[in-house]
């Protein structure tokens, strides 16, 4: 019998479900398309509790707080609690590489399911569902999280590459109310992040953490 339930919801729309446990590596019907919803409604589902669960936490620290749980790391962590990896469709070559091991793999495929969970059964059962699996994490607090700025350079450093460059790129709007404009890059990766920001170390911060996801993902492509 086919088990149509993931992480807590049971799929009415079973080829939904399989889009969603889908490889790129596997054929063109893959989950790229949910994953690029799925990371939007994570990143807001899990906002909205931090907002609420730390009530006097600055926008730098709410900002490193989702930053810290809603990542490649933390989301594979979740994937493999839950058994993703077991159910995945992989091609030929990531089947014998160990791609359903995979960090990047396994949180492409968790932002999938969110946005599957969403197609399948609305706007009200997704936030649930992702509240349920953030909640006690949120309330925690990730320990203490570090910044982006600071896990892009170690890791850049722990694989002895040169370190992030950030050039400031424009700022706009009045003077109570500008928005700052901030380019990383990561040359040995060929990378340029871009970030925007209430502040100039805000922008900084959230280009570092779009950095070290591509960064991440190509150095996952090399293996």
């Amino acid at each position: 019998m086919v088990n149509n339930t993931v992480l807590g919801h049971r799929f009415g729309d079973a080829q939904l479900l399989d889009r969603a446990l889908t490889h790129r590596s596997a054929g063109h019907a893959n989950n790229e398309r949910l994953e690029f919803l799925g990371d939007a409604l994570l990143n807001l589902f899990v906002a909205e509790l931090v907002y609420e669960s730390h009530p006097r936490a600055d926008e730098g620290a709410m900002t490193r707080l989702r930053a810290a749980l809603v990542n490649g790391v933390a989301l594979a962590d979740i994937a493999r609690a839950e058994e993703i990896g077991e159910r995945l469709h992989l091609g030929s070559g990531e089947l014998k590489s160990g791609g359903f091991r995979r960090d990047s793999i396994l949180a492409d495929a968790f932002e999938a399911l969110i946005a599957a969970i969403y197609a399948d059964a609305g706007w009200a059962t997704c936030r649930d569902i992702v509240r349920g699996l953030f909640a006690e994490r949120v309330t925690a607090g990730a320990g203490t999280p570090k910044d982006a700025k600071t896990r892009l350079q170690e890791w850049l450093q722990a694989r002895s590459r040169p370190l992030p460059l950030y050039e400031l790129t424009g700022s706009t709007g009045e003077e109570h109310a500008r928005m700052f404009d901030v380019c990383c890059r990561v040359e040995d990766f060929d990378i340029s992040a871009h970030g925007s920001g209430s502040s100039r170390r805000a922008a900084e911060q959230i280009a570092a953490e779009a950095a070290l996801a591509a960064a991440q993902s190509k150095s996952d492509d090399e293996h």
